[in-house]
């Protein structure tokens, strides 16, 4: 007998495979601008789950990756126009990914999604004029 899976799995699933391909893409590129257009599908697909199988952790993960999103996209455009006070390092992105892995794992294992999101925030929040003073202060770490 075939069982028949629930719209929330479904949903839940497909949001784990895309944040697990997001993660892929990201590692593999070099290019900033690509692993910041690569990133912007995670919330995508965020917003497209929530808006089918609300749950408050897909609303919660939603605004932390949108939120992230703009703010590395707006530290990249200002790195275009000039300003070279705070740079995009390698490792910002190695913590974003690493936490895009942590992500996809605690909602393929229904556990709690707080790390990862933290994880997430805290690299991107090093990417602001803010996070990086207190990076370089060493009161952040990443």
């Amino acid at each position: 007998m075939r069982k028949i899976m629930s719209r929330q799995d479904f949903f839940r699933k497909e949001l784990v495979t895309e944040l697990r391909r997001v993660e892929a893409m990201m590692r593999k590129e070099e290019n900033i601008e690509k692993k910041i257009y690569y990133f912007s599908a995670a919330y995508g697909i965020t917003n497209r789950t929530l808006r089918y199988a609300f749950t408050d952790d897909y609303l919660m993960a939603d605004f932390v990756l949108n939120t992230c999103y703009t703010g590395l996209m707006d530290r990249f455009k200002r790195i275009r126009s000039g300003d070279s006070t705070v740079p995009l390092e390698a490792r910002h992105f190695e913590k974003i990914q690493e936490g895009m892995r942590l992500l996809a794992d605690a909602f393929d294992e229904g556990t709690s999604i707080l790390k990862p999101l933290e994880a997430i925030l805290t690299a991107t929040f090093a990417t602001s004029g803010p996070g990086n003073y207190l990076r370089e202060k060493g009161d952040l770490q990443i």
